[in-house]
Formats: C-alpha cells, structure tokens, sequence
C-alpha cells in the first residue's frame, strides 16, 4: 500500500539513512530500498541522495514530505476512526488554533454533548493554515482559527470580537510576559510598545502564560473575558494606559458540507459564544 511507501520514506528522513530505517521498521536494507525505488518509480522523480554518510533529499525528496505526512496523519486517523459503531453513526470533527481551544473549544464540546449526546464529536488543536488544509480535504468539519483563512468552497464568519488586555499581577508585577497571539497582534504589538518588543520571557499559548502570571508574577496581554474573574476578585488587576488590541475569532465551515449536523453545531458554538458568564476558571 502507498502509504507503507510514505511511511519508509519519512523514517529514513527521520534517520538520515537507509540503513537507520530499516533497523527502526525491522526490514532488510534491501526491501527499503526496493520501496523508495517503487516510489521513485510512482512520482517519476529521484527523492534521495546516497553517500557514505547516508541519505539527504532531493529539492523533489523535500517537496514530498509534507505529501507524505498528510498522508499517514490521514491513514492514521481512519483507522481510529473507522469502522463507526451502529448506534453512533454522525461523527464530527472539529479544529481550533491552541490558542482558542481553552475555554472556546472546551464549552462547544461540552454544549454538544448536551445537545447531541448521540453524537461522536472528535477535536484537535493545530495552525491555522493546517487546520484550513484539513477542512479542505474534508477531514475536519469546521475549525476556529484567529484570523480568516479563505478557499474555494470555505465559510469565514466572524464568531467573536475579543479585546487583549494587559494585567499583572499586583504582587509581583514583573516580569513582562509575551503571549503570541499571532502575527497580526505580533506587529501591531510592537508598533505601540517598543519597549516590549524584546521581552525576556514568552510563552505560545495563553493558558500556560496566565497561569505563570497567577504562581510566579509577571504582566501581559491576555483575552479579557478569560480574565475578567480574575480582575473582579482582584487577583490581577489591568496595567493603567496600557493600549488594547482586537482579538477576532473565525468559524470555518465547507458551505458544500454543511450537514444538517454541522448547521446545528454552528448554531452551537454561536448559543457559547452569545452567553455570558465567567470563562476564566477554564485555563
């Protein structure tokens, strides 16, 4: 099977040599070889290099491992997935940035469980730009994404407008924290606190970040619903004339697969999003 020939073909990237991946697939040095030559012979292209040292790709070798990735992460996944029991045949799957998938992601989940118990609801975090890739390929059914990704077939709805405020925390306000909210708050981050633009101390995702802020100290850009507990109760408090930035939230969905199952998931996430309440205890 093809992807058999995909797998070999990343271990021995992975490895750096034929030999290296046949020892970790418990093959003979000669059936990898045979495999890469049938690939080879399939793409119509040369993917490796050989030498004493081993084995280094091809500008065509570095092109396919992305194409070969994609392809066991999707094998991979079916086989989890399939076959669906009886009882449990609507499957959904749902993506979102890292960023989004605490709380957001959390109470969709749960909202979804309580209006559809019977439904199969599978998530998973990833980029952005991966995440659209995945709904393109109809491997995802709607993902949350910071900024619009737009593609042919693709629904981008502004779910949400967030502010990123900075707080700290009054008993240890330093260090300054820099939380990567994306490339967008990245420039207009920098633009407005140039003094900032360097900061000592970072972390990708806000949870994380937040929650050094509550046990070590610090200051730093944060979603404001996420804090707002926080705020009242005075365990941080909002740094005097700091600027404030946007924080929009996407839904993607294929309009062509927009199952009578994906429309109430929507409705869903949009029913999360409207309520009110204090999203912080959710780190």
């Amino acid at each position: 099977m093809a992807v058999d020939l995909a797998r070999t073909f990343l271990e021995i990237v992975r490895c750096g040599s034929f030999v290296g991946a046949a020892e970790r697939l418990h093959l003979t040095q000669a059936a990898v070889t045979a495999r890469v030559q049938t690939l080879e012979s399939q793409l119509d292209c040369s993917l490796f290099v050989r030498n004493r040292s081993g084995a280094r790709l091809t500008p065509d070798g570095e092109a396919f491992v992305e194409f070969a990735s994609r392809m066991v992460q999707a094998w991979d996944e079916a086989q989890q997935v399939l076959p669906l029991p009886a009882e449990r045949a609507e499957t959904l799957h749902l993506g979102g940035e890292p960023s989004l998938c605490a709380p957001l992601m959390l109470k969709w989940v749960c909202a979804l469980r309580q209006a559809l118990p019977g439904l199969e609801v599978h998530s998973r975090s990833g980029a952005g730009a991966s995440l659209v890739r995945e709904l393109e390929d109809g491997r995802l059914d709607a993902v949350l994404v910071y900024q619009p990704l737009y593609g042919p077939g693709l629904q981008s709805e502004l779910l949400m407008e967030e502010k990123l405020i900075q707080v700290r925390n009054p008993r240890q306000p330093a260090p300054y924290v820099y939380v990567d909210w994306g490339d967008e708050f990245r420039r207009r981050h920098d633009a407005a606190l140039h003094d900032l633009a360097h900061p000592s101390l970072s972390f990708d995702l806000g949870p994380l970040a937040l929650q050094f802020l509550l046990e070590a100290g610090g200051s730093g850009y944060f979603r404001s619903r996420v804090v707002q507990g926080y705020l009242e109760s005075g365990v941080l408090e909002r740094v005097p004339l700091a600027p404030e930035f946007t924080y929009p939230v996407y839904l993607i969905y294929a309009r062509e697969r927009c199952s009578v199952t994906v429309a109430r998931a929507i409705d869903c996430v949009r029913d999360v999003v409207g309520e009110s309440g204090d999203w912080s205890p959710l780190l």
